[in-house]
């Protein structure tokens, strides 16, 4: 099969890329770049465990095909901390025990960073239906509502010193 060469900044380095026209961004992401924190649940979009930062919107992985992501920017949840320091969504995740089983969470913690860029005052309600398309079987939500709420405070704090 033909390749196509795409180039997209991936947590903040440009990279140039061969990719088969039926690649998709999370197999890309994970297999020729080796960011792993990407996880795949359902394949099909329905679970959001694949969600990644795209031109700063939140997207699933699975249903973006790599060509598509050709001079855009992506950050995956590798890219959100500043070496060895933890964003505050990963602080806060850890912090409010939103972490149980681990799989769902970059999805979330990934889903929620464009929201609270946009509205670091966003409500408790307007946070969980942003979420509502990241399935968890563990945390019951309560956790990462509670995470994200504080991380939220922490980064409007922050802005405001």
């Amino acid at each position: 099969m033909n390749t196509i060469n795409i180039r997209i900044q991936v947590n903040g380095s440009w990279q140039e890329l061969a990719v088969k026209p039926d690649d998709r961004l999370i197999d890309v992401l994970r297999d020729q770049l080796d960011l792993t924190g990407t996880k795949e649940g359902c394949g099909q979009g329905e679970c959001g465990t694949c969600t990644v930062n795209l031109n700063g919107h939140a997207v699933l992985s699975c249903l973006i095909l790599a060509a598509q992501a050709d001079n855009c920017a992506i950050v995956t949840i590798e890219g959100l901390h500043k070496g060895s320091e933890l964003h505050p969504l990963q602080r806060a995740f850890v912090s409010e025990a939103a972490v149980q089983c681990g799989y769902c969470t970059p999805g979330m913690i990934m889903a929620a960073k464009p929201l609270i860029d946009m509205d670091a005052e966003a409500s408790e309600g307007k946070i969980r239906q942003h979420l509502s398309n990241n399935l968890c079987r563990c945390t019951g939500y309560d956790q990462p509502v509670r995470a994200v709420l504080k991380a939220a405070k922490e980064i409007k704090e922050d802005t405001n010193a």
